[in-house]
């Protein structure tokens, strides 16, 4: 396996549809602008509720992208 080198970034995705909504928002968002895009993780998922009903789901990423040579 040859080496790689990452750089790091952080970002949030929203939704008013699910938690996986907003990772897939805020995956393709960043794909669109940032080459080598390889792995992510979910560092906070946080919501908008009025009383028991959930408005809007903002998850935050840390995502990682592969450094060209």
């Amino acid at each position: 396996m040859s080496e790689h080198v990452y750089e790091l970034l952080e970002v949030t995705g929203s939704s008013p549809i699910s938690s996986d909504n907003a990772v897939q928002i805020a995956l393709k968002k960043a794909s669109d602008t940032v080459r080598n895009l390889e792995w992510f993780e979910v560092k906070e998922i946080r919501g908008h509720a009025e009383g028991a009903n959930i408005l809007h789901w903002q998850v935050t990423l840390k995502v990682g992208f592969r450094v060209e040579d």
